[in-house]
């Protein structure tokens, strides 16, 4: 019993510190009559390799959910995305544990600070934006971000996988 009770927490507590894409739709759209995109490329870009990323992967990823790029679109899909330095984090953790010896067994719980060490890390937020047709309207949204060290490869390959994730929710499924 306290060995279930003590690995129901600790699950808990790893769900709880995984954070996936938010996302947001308009509940009224039947995304089920979609089928052709065109980007529609954001204006202000300081970073044109981040841009020019994003774009591969939102075609590749809308293509391979059977989306057609096109002249005469059924939506149109933009993005934004800023990149910025944090400090390293604290390092507070919580830990449990279990243990039994012989007969008898017993619970833990324990906490640490730790000094934080290393230099700033680089995050990129990215936020997908699905517009109607004629650009005006809002009817998905979809955000994430990654941290990394470098760009080049290490960084293209983060864009895309955070795209990935990002587009895994479109199109929303009702409940």
């Amino acid at each position: 019993m306290l060995r279930t009770l003590t690995l129901s927490l600790a699950l808990l507590a790893l769900t709880a510190c995984q954070s996936g894409p938010k996302t947001d739709y308009d509940p009224n759209t039947n995304f089920g009559a979609m089928k052709r995109f065109a980007l529609q490329t954001p204006e202000q870009t300081n970073d044109p390799l981040s841009s020019e990323r994003i774009a591969m992967a939102v075609t590749q990823n809308l293509m391979a959910k059977g989306f057609s790029q096109s002249d005469t679109p059924d939506i149109r899909v933009t993005w934004v995305f800023q990149t910025g330095s944090k400090p390293p984090s604290s390092g507070l953790s919580i830990g449990l544990g279990t243990g039994s010896w012989g007969h008898s067994g017993g619970v833990s719980v324990g906490t640490s600070v730790g000094i934080p060490l290393g230099g700033e890390k680089q995050y990129q937020q990215i936020q997908i934006d699905i517009l109607t047709a004629s650009g005006d309207r809002l009817l998905w949204r979809g955000s994430d971000s990654f941290e990394f060290s470098d760009g080049g490869e290490d960084k293209a390959e983060a864009t895309q996988k955070t795209v990935a994730k990002i587009l895994a929710a479109f199109p929303p499924t009702p409940k």
